[in-house]
């Protein structure tokens, strides 16, 4: 099988696994105790068994093809097409009873993203980009224009917030607002919820699904300072961040790139 393009028995398959797990996350959602992991984010046995089932069913659907996953295996895999997995974004909130999480995956080729899927439990909404080919919400193809709303919002991540305090004379360009889940924060970009988001310290798995979803709806992202494109096999990324700037237009990056650029001051 040529590893570029994943088969229509696949993509059901797929659906079927991310339904499962969708299914156990909201029997589980506020529900479920956490603990603390060893860099202060929680994790509950839900993570544990989402990520497990997830990496099982891709080794099933897709065999041969190596994953990578926020709770498993974090060294870039060796072969061709891989897998990158974060089976729940935003567990604080899950833990917590507030329903603003995800279940992100996304499918990497020649080590850039093929195909993602980034899922929405409480909100029943499931997307699907596929490289060059669009993105669907619920099986219906979106139209990119449709999502050109004039937004006043940008999204902000909790550790990107020093930024204000490194300009307390500065007015912040736009509205704030922080759903405390990396991929929904870019999703809120692409969706044209938000004009645009400033992350500082994702994981790969934070970002791969809502990366692709962006550039297919003609979004941008700008990394401010480590590209995922230049990741190299065996590479492990336990510790490796890629903050960044995502809008809904170049014009759009010129308002937020002085506040980005202020993450990487010292």
């Amino acid at each position: 099988m040529n590893p570029t393009n994943l088969t229509n028995t696949q993509l059901r398959k797929l659906d079927s696994l991310f339904e499962l797990v969708s299914q156990r996350q909201t029997k589980d959602f506020g529900n479920i105790s956490a603990s603390n992991k060893a860099d202060g984010s929680l994790l509950t046995s839900c993570d544990l068994w989402s990520d497990k089932t997830i990496v099982d069913g891709l080794a099933s659907i897709a065999p041969d093809e190596g994953v990578l996953s926020e709770e498993g295996q974090k060294l870039i895999p060796n072969s061709k097409a891989y897998w990158v997995v974060d089976p729940l974004d935003g567990t604080t909130n899950f833990a917590a009873g507030i329903p603003y999480w995800s279940i992100s995956v996304a499918r990497f080729v020649d080590g850039k993203p093929e195909s993602s899927f980034l899922i929405i439990p409480t909100l029943k909404k499931k997307f699907v980009s596929i490289k060059g080919k669009g993105v669907w919400l619920n099986n219906e193809k979106i139209d990119p224009s449709q999502y050109n709303r004039q937004s006043e919002c940008i999204s902000l991540c909790s550790r990107s917030i020093k930024i204000l305090q490194k300009k307390p004379n500065s007015v912040f360009p736009g509205k704030i607002r922080l759903l405390g889940v990396s991929s929904l924060n870019l999703t809120s970009v692409a969706m044209g919820q938000t004009f645009g988001a400033i992350e500082s310290t994702p994981k790969i798995w934070d970002i791969a699904a809502a990366w692709l979803l962006l550039e297919e709806l003609n979004c941008s992202i700008e990394w401010l300072e480590t590209n995922p494109l230049n990741l190299i096999p065996g590479e492990d990324l336990s510790d490796v961040n890629f903050p960044l700037i995502a809008c809904r237009s170049i014009e759009k990056f010129e308002i937020l790139k002085p506040w980005g650029n202020l993450l990487l001051a010292k």
